[in-house]
């Protein structure tokens, strides 16, 4: 087992090599002083987890199949698309997720005792805003990953994941899991207070918690909760119908590959709200796994039938091998080099991780848990209309008859912890399907597999087909070895 040894929180430097133990044994107060406006912005860019997690969110979800070709079989990819626990612990895997995410809270938790520390100065809380928002939004990945889906009837028994509000003072702690009830209390806290702080005045406004984005994330909390009044108010301002707001996916096919690619991350178009430079490789293997999106299904995920008006969607899938396994074109390397000469550095991926797109498909879900069917119906016109080839507003027009029709009802499908009429349930259906399909390789359909109970199937080749039920307990992602190994309670199995 590996030797720890904790300056700013144990779960932040868990993994770390024994080459760093000199450094990590100095004593905590040894560090710069955080005594500036200045000094404290410049800790809060390390606020935010510089790793990955959308590869093996993505793998585990039934936006994935099994391509047939066995050359492009990996360890990683096989353990993730079997819901196994994950051997690697280097870039894009859960161990290396869950410690960018402590270590983002611990530069959170020093920005807020050095604001804490100077008598919490009004001119400081806009940091302590986006400090607040940073620390909760790498809590409430952590928990949506590594803990069973929320559910309140439940939530004061199930694990959870620390929570961490100081920053480490002693070379020793223990630490244990809160419950998913106290752990969700504590992001509300955290993502209101911040809420009323936050502003958008930086220089890359994109780069941080702007008010936009917390508005983002704000909105996916109180979608996983079920709080669709707050929904609503903190997408008020986006509307009923955002047009230059949303993705344009038309402008992709007009240009060539490259600036298509780099256009999706930039902070240039308008849907982006929260983009962040993760230290992985995504960029190079999520077009390339044997499990992945494939040729043999693009009809089953992209096929015009898959939409309510049976026409192709502005989606551009790719192939890199002969339509064995496909992609859309999201994501852009960028390779900082530690020492050009010798050509050696670390690669890293722009990725978005919150954007008026999913703003916009979280207010209409709350519309429809609201009854306002008739104002989701318009904002499911306005969405398809930005993603459908010749779209016709008189033709195409959405209403409940076609959603009925479309998504039917399917005895225990659908089964958050809240109940849903008939009639909603086909909306939610209509919309996850939406989702499903808007946000491919990006990992977000697993929250909606966790959140909606749904079940998967995945097959392989020459393999019988292995099943996660609606609540297997596989869908909490096994906690680090080297984060049990230091008594901290595994996920039940």
């Amino acid at each position: 087992m590996r030797k720890i040894k904790i300056t700013l929180s144990l779960l932040v430097i868990l993994g770390l090599s024994s080459s760093c133990d000199d450094f990590l044994s100095e004593v905590p107060d040894n560090r710069t002083q955080l005594d500036t406006p200045e000094k404290i912005s410049e800790i809060l860019v390390k606020a935010y987890p510089e790793a990955n997690y959308m590869e093996f969110a993505e793998t585990m979800t039934d936006n994935v199949f099994d391509s047939g070709d066995l050359t492009l079989t990996t360890v990683k990819n096989s353990q993730n698309y079997n819901w196994e626990m994950q051997e690697n612990i280097a870039q894009d895997t859960p161990s290396n997720y869950w410690d960018a995410c402590y270590t983002a809270i611990a530069h959170a938790n020093q920005a807020l005792d050095a604001i804490e520390k100077l008598g919490d100065p009004s001119n400081l809380l806009p940091q302590k805003g986006e400090a607040l928002l940073a620390r909760a939004y790498s809590h409430y990945m952590l928990v949506s990953l590594f803990s069973k889906r929320y559910n309140p009837a439940t939530a004061k028994t199930d694990l959870g994941i620390p929570y961490i509000l100081k920053p480490e003072t002693v070379l020793l702690a223990q630490y244990k899991r809160n419950s998913i009830e106290e752990v969700y209390k504590l992001i509300k806290a955290d993502l209101e207070e911040g809420l009323a702080f936050v502003t958008s005045d930086y220089k890359q406004p994109k780069f941080h918690f702007n008010r936009a984005a917390a508005n983002a994330f704000a909105s996916r909390f109180y979608t996983v909760i079920g709080d669709w009044d707050s929904v609503l108010d903190v997408s008020n301002e986006l509307g009923n119908k955002p047009g230059s707001q949303l993705r344009d996916y038309q402008s992709y096919l007009d240009v060539d590959f490259e600036t298509g690619t780099r256009k999706y991350s930039d902070e240039g178009e308008n849907t982006n709200l929260l983009i962040a430079s993760a230290s992985s490789i995504y960029s190079r293997s999520f077009y390339i796994n044997r499990f992945q999106l494939t040729g043999a299904d693009r009809d089953l995920m992209l096929g015009a039938n898959t939409n309510l008006v049976n026409k192709t969607y502005l989606y551009r899938p790719l192939s890199y091998n002969g339509q064995t396994t496909l992609f859309i074109p999201k994501f852009v390397e960028y390779f900082r080099y530690t020492n050009a000469n010798a050509g050696i550095g670390q690669p890293f991926d722009a990725l978005v991780l919150l954007s008026n797109d999913e703003l916009f498909l979280n207010r209409i879900e709350a519309h429809v848990m609201n009854n306002q069917l008739g104002i989701a119906n318009d904002e499911i016109d306005h969405f398809l209309s930005l993603r459908i080839t010749d779209y016709d507003a008189a033709t195409d027009k959405v209403s409940e008859a076609k959603i009925v029709a479309k998504y039917p009802v399917i005895s225990d499908e659908y089964t958050p912890f809240y109940s849903l009429t008939p009639v909603q349930t086909s909306y939610i259906k209509a919309l996850a399907e939406m989702r499903r399909r808007e946000f491919l390789h990006e990992g977000l359909r697993w929250l909606d597999i966790k959140r909606f109970a749904l079940k998967v199937t995945h097959k392989a080749f020459n393999q019988a087909d292995n099943v996660l039920e609606k609540d297997d307990l596989r869908k909490a992602i096994q906690l680090p070895l080297h984060v049990t190994n230091t008594g901290i309670e595994k996920n039940p199995r």
